[in-house]
């Protein structure tokens, strides 16, 4: 049998997923982090089997080849690995599709790290290292901003002078492409729309989180820009605030500019009203048991995820239905119907029973049949987009399970 690994590369860790080449699900999924310190672990999940949870003294070169050494213990040698394939942040304009990595692609991905300085720098060094382990070993890399490439000018310049954009690149970029192409492809299949005639409106909600106006499969608007940190409220992250609040800050505190994007960056959002937590589980409980903070900062998360929602639609002709997905959007059957009686103007009826059980039993429908419009819940699966888009560009494959 071969497979497909994937890879999800930090500064200081990375995820990795093993999917045999006829197969969205894995056959093992983990984690390497805190490497090149005393701390450094490893965990891998196999999809049958206990999980393995141990200690390692490497950085990611070294934990690469401890995962080489750990696989034939479920079954597979690394020399069954046909292809791997990569997550990077920020491809910029270069990249409106995933590609083969070679020099040239490689020398983009590292052009584009000064609009990702915390992303595309691991994600490069991820693929070097393959590349020295192994280099007839094809790799693939998929970007979070590629799927929003279809967005036209209008919708991705800012009203800032022309040249900022021309020299330096200063635009809507978009992120969690790869989660919203394949929530995109799930719900247009689930619905039974035809690829060239459909109109989504997709809630990536987790820590991170993005709204994304699909129409015919394409995006044409998203709420994140030249950075993640513009859009929605987000576990930490502030989301849309008004540009001047950095000068406000500096002339009322002092606060140096790293300062503030910092704490827009990790102290803000669900964790920034609640003063308690970015999880939102946690948020949730303390709401239940009488936190006046903790409902205030689910209130404007939801309201806020219904205002980008209406704002998107203004892209759209229709809407065949609205998708949640992502941890707290696949989860949360509360924050559902919050935000879909937040939009009442499009005539959402929520089916509390589809609802509670986050549509497991009606393709992700969430709401009747006499609803106006339609919602549902599609689980995201990034590494298994990933895994299709290596198979696709090296093997020729392009169905899946």
């Amino acid at each position: 049998m071969q497979f497909v690994l994937v890879f999800n590369s930090g500064s200081s860790s990375f995820k990795f997923s093993l999917f045999p080449t006829d197969s969205d699900a894995p056959l093992l999924n983990g984690v390497a982090e805190a490497l090149s310190t005393p701390e450094a672990n490893m965990k891998i999940v196999p999809a049958e089997g206990e999980v393995q949870r141990f200690h390692i003294d490497a950085d990611h070169q070294g934990a690469i080849a401890i995962l080489v050494e750990k696989l034939p213990e479920f079954g597979v040698n690394f020399t069954d690995v046909v292809v791997v394939g990569h997550r990077v942040v920020h491809g910029g304009e270069a990249f409106s599709e995933s590609v083969v990595v070679d020099d040239y692609s490689l020398s983009k991905m590292e052009s584009c790290s000064d609009l990702a300085p915390l992303h595309n720098p691991a994600a490069v060094l991820g693929i070097r290292l393959i590349g020295e382990l192994y280099p007839n070993l094809p790799q693939v890399a998929v970007f979070d901003t590629a799927f929003h490439q279809t967005l036209e000018k209008k919708a991705y310049l800012y009203a800032v002078p022309y040249h900022l954009y021309e020299q330096q690149g200063v635009r809507r970029y978009g992120f969690h492409g790869t989660s919203h192409r394949y929530v995109a492809g799930e719900a247009i299949r689930r619905l039974g729309l035809p690829e060239s005639d459909n109109q989504l409106l997709i809630a990536h909600l987790g820590n991170g989180c993005s709204a994304t106006a699909v129409s015919n499969g394409k995006s044409v608007d998203t709420t994140m820009g030249l950075t993640p940190l513009e859009g929605l409220v987000m576990g930490t992250r502030s989301g849309d605030v008004d540009p001047s609040l950095h000068q406000f800050l500096q002339d009322r505190l002092g606060w140096s500019l790293q300062k503030i994007t910092d704490v827009l960056n990790r102290e803000s959002g669900l964790l920034g009203i609640s003063q308690i937590s970015n999880d939102m589980r946690t948020l949730v409980e303390a709401a239940e048991n009488g936190n006046e903070s903790a409902q205030l900062a689910i209130d404007v998360f939801c309201f806020r995820l219904a205002r980008q929602l209406a704002g998107l639609a203004a892209s759209l002709s229709r809407i065949d239905a609205v998708v949640f997905t992502g941890g707290i959007g696949e989860n949360n059957g509360g924050l559902r119907k919050k935000v879909l009686e937040s939009l009442a103007i499009f005539g959402f009826t929520v089916d509390g029973s589809a609802n509670a059980i986050h549509g497991k039993e009606s393709a992700g429908v969430i709401t009747t049949d006499t609803s106006r419009t339609r919602a549902m819940v599609v689980q995201t699966n990034e590494e298994a987009m990933i895994a299709r888009d290596a198979k696709k560009l090296v093997l020729g494959v392009t169905d899946h399970a």
